[in-house]
């Protein structure tokens, strides 16, 4: 039976994604910041050795608030940067697949219909945490990148942006497809079609507030990261 360490094991895609796995098929691991924190890489290499996984998915990242990679660049340096690297070089050294959620935001955010190999060219703080999260992982050549656009189900705000555009997915979906990646490499967009924050939000939540990109403060958003998911649709087709 095949073992899968998931870092960030507390988080939705972690508890999601456990429930949804046969347990027959795999063993699982997900391990929260107080059990394994990426931050400490000795953390890391004893969690390594003692579950000895054929898979790493590192979902343990900071993410929300977003004004937090603002306010506090160096936190979002050191857990987004630097144990990003950290999990590589551990999974490098025993040859482990690993699996890194990354976001949709690392694109530049203006025309949309973004391909894997579109430039890319992030607008805040977040999106260069990431960034700087998947060039560690590019140097490992047992990796997959997997460029999400994930919300959580039932919509965290109560108002969304009526003028930017996303391929969203709720977590939930997310996990779903993820599962059929484990064995893939290299980048791939996950998402869901085209449609407006608003327009997603308020499909379930018809009382959603409208707000515009203009009233957001503190935080650069991009005004279309949505994302070609032709390459993402082919392996699904193949499973």
């Amino acid at each position: 039976m095949k073992k899968i360490l998931i870092s960030g094991g507390n988080g939705e895609f972690s508890k999601y994604f456990c429930s949804i796995c046969n347990d027959k098929e795999f063993s699982l691991f997900p391990l929260q910041k107080n059990e394994m924190d990426v931050t400490n890489i000795s953390q890391i290499e004893r969690s390594i050795a003692e579950i000895n996984p054929d898979y790493f998915i590192h979902a343990g990242a900071l993410t929300r608030p977003m004004d937090i990679h603002e306010k506090d660049p160096e936190k979002s340096i050191l857990n987004n940067i630097v144990g990003t690297a950290n999990v590589v070089m551990e999974c490098m050294k025993k040859n482990i697949k690993l699996i890194y959620l990354s976001t949709d935001h690392v694109y530049p955010g203006e025309s949309g219909n973004y391909c894997e190999e579109s430039p890319i060219l992030p607008l805040n703080n977040y999106a260069w945490s990431k960034l700087g999260g998947e060039c560690s992982v590019k140097l490992y050549k047992n990796s997959c990148i997997l460029r999400l656009s994930m919300v959580s189900n039932p919509f965290p705000h109560q108002s969304a942006i009526v003028d930017s555009y996303k391929s969203s997915i709720f977590i939930e979906d997310a996990a779903k497809i993820s599962l059929s990646f484990l064995d893939k490499v290299g980048t791939y967009n996950i998402g869901g079609p085209r449609m407006s924050i608003y327009n997603f939000a308020k499909d379930v939540n018809p009382n959603i507030k409208k707000i515009h990109l203009r009233d957001i403060e503190n935080v650069r958003m991009p005004r279309d990261v949505s994302m070609n998911l032709e390459k993402m649709k082919r392996v699904l087709g193949n499973d």
